[in-house]
């Protein structure tokens, strides 16, 4: 039996006699027009806005490092030139607490870099899988008689 017959026989508007076909629906939401669903049925994986979301992350990673080296940069000798002065003590305190802050800003967003490539990879790959697994179990078109 074909795909679509089955899912036809097993969910679709032939099913069991009384019950109201099976619809769509994510996170609990109906679609819009009350179940059926209007738009296109064919879902579409592109491993393209994956990728940019990860390059993206990628930049961040890089900016955020470039300021951590700046911060460093930009306090050189700051302890030495406010001996003496109470503020001494707090830049030093809040200089710490941002380093720490855009550490782990620059690091979350390496591991997002490269979980967000990932997850667009795997969409590609699954994508082109799913595509041979459908066209393997399509039916063969019939041939004209004569041929």
């Amino acid at each position: 039996m074909a795909l679509n017959a089955k899912w036809d026989e097993l969910f679709g508007e032939t099913a069991q006699p009384g019950h109201q076909p099976v619809s769509m629906n994510l996170a609990g939401l109906p679609a819009p027009d009350g179940g059926g669903g209007s738009g296109d049925p064919n879902l579409k994986a592109d491993e393209g806005p994956w990728h940019k979301a990860g390059n993206t992350a990628g930049e961040l990673r890089t900016s955020t490092g470039t300021s951590l080296t700046d911060l460093d940069t930009a306090n050189d000798g700051v302890t030495g030139a406010t001996a003496g002065f109470d503020s001494s003590a707090a830049l030093t305190e809040i200089l710490g607490t941002w380093k720490t802050r855009l550490t782990a800003v620059r690091d979350e967003c390496g591991r997002l870099e490269a979980a967000l490539k990932s997850a667009g990879r795997d969409f590609g790959e699954r994508e082109a899988d799913t595509k041979r697994k459908i066209a393997a179990e399509a039916p063969v078109p019939a041939q004209k008689k004569g041929n």
